[in-house]
């Protein structure tokens, strides 16, 4: 491996993974991707017994962020080690699913894989709507770069869809299938992670969590028992028309997650120590 190869990461300048992830807005689709991974059975089995969401999501939630950033916007080293820990970590997670006693493991192929879709599927929706528009050259650039960390955390090659389009049919043939549903455990969860503490009234948490209530798929939205309305879909349009209209000139120190600063700091660096790209 070369030092700008190092530098650059899994990614680098130009990706699509870069554009999309850096965007501080795209952190707002995160209970989103929360609430549609626990509405797998075995991810929120794995979830409700193996991770401290309910006792210190806050921390929970940090320690998440900062293993996805090393991944994304990381040295290759540093990507490299942020795997080795997320698969470290899945492998101790398996057990039983409540009522039925199925046995369930985070090493499991298919919820990996949904865990994985619902991250790139929440980002590409996210950032299409509220940030800029994405061509569908852009999404599928996104999702065959992102099936790269798939790999890595364990999801067989050939389990990844290889386009954006036969992914999120495969997303939604799960829901209609049932075999992702809302589960008394996931409905627990959605609890904690949209109205983590009482300081706050529950119209402010909602309001902190629209632009995930209004990206999570309908049939899922329905099963939480979460109310919309058709005044609250045009609320959110005109909010997404007025965000897009004042993000250009936004500055990125308040547009864009550090890690992506530091990333671009880094190869900045590396080129002009005179690393050859």
């Amino acid at each position: 491996m070369t030092p700008g190869e190092e530098a650059a990461g899994l990614f680098g300048p130009g990706s699509m993974s870069w554009k999309i992830d850096r965007e501080v807005l795209v952190l707002a689709g995160g209970s989103c991707a929360l609430l549609m991974q626990v509405a797998h059975p075995s991810v929120a089995a794995g979830v409700a017994e193996h991770s401290t969401y309910a006792t210190d999501p806050v921390g929970r939630l940090l320690r998440t962020l900062t293993s996805s950033y090393d991944v994304i916007f990381g040295s290759r080293s540093t990507a490299d080690a942020a795997i080795r820990r997320v698969n470290a970590i899945h492998a101790s997670v398996r057990g039983r699913l409540p009522g039925s006693g199925e046995a369930y493991s985070a090493s499991d192929p298919e919820a990996l894989l949904w865990v994985h879709a619902t991250l790139v599927d929440t980002a590409l929706r996210v950032y299409g709507r509220f940030v800029a528009p994405l061509s569908a050259a852009d999404e599928q650039a996104y999702h065959r770069e992102c099936a790269r960390v798939a790999e890595l955390l364990g999801v067989p090659s050939g389990d990844i869809p290889s386009t954006i389009d036969e992914l999120r049919t495969w997303m939604a043939s799960m829901i209609e299938s049932g075999r992702v549903c809302v589960t008394p455990t996931a409905r627990e969860i959605a609890s904690t992670v949209l109205y983590p503490t009482r300081l706050l009234p529950r119209v402010a948490w909602d309001a902190a969590h629209l632009i995930s209530l209004a990206t999570l798929p309908v049939p899922l939205r329905q099963q939480y028992g979460i109310g919309w309305s058709a005044a609250r879909q045009r609320g959110v349009e005109r909010m997404a028309s007025g965000i897009r209209g004042v993000l250009p000139v936004v500055p990125g120190v308040l547009r864009h997650v550090p890690h992506s600063r530091s990333a671009e700091r880094r190869v900045r660096q590396a080129r002009v120590v005179g690393v050859v790209w």
